[in-house]
């Protein structure tokens, strides 16, 4: 039996919900500075 308690902070925020809503946002901070890091390092390479 699953119960519908929420899983809530000590100030009442939803867990579920936080993390819910973070999954639909798009890409995190760090995975936009990792997708500019490679697209520069490619970028500066001298070509050949």
């Amino acid at each position: 039996m699953k119960t519908n308690e929420k899983k809530l902070t000590v100030v009442g925020t939803d867990i579920e919900e936080v993390k819910r809503l973070n999954n639909q946002s798009g890409l995190s901070y760090n995975q936009v500075k990792q997708l500019l890091a490679k697209k520069y390092a490619n970028k500066s390479q001298p070509s050949e």
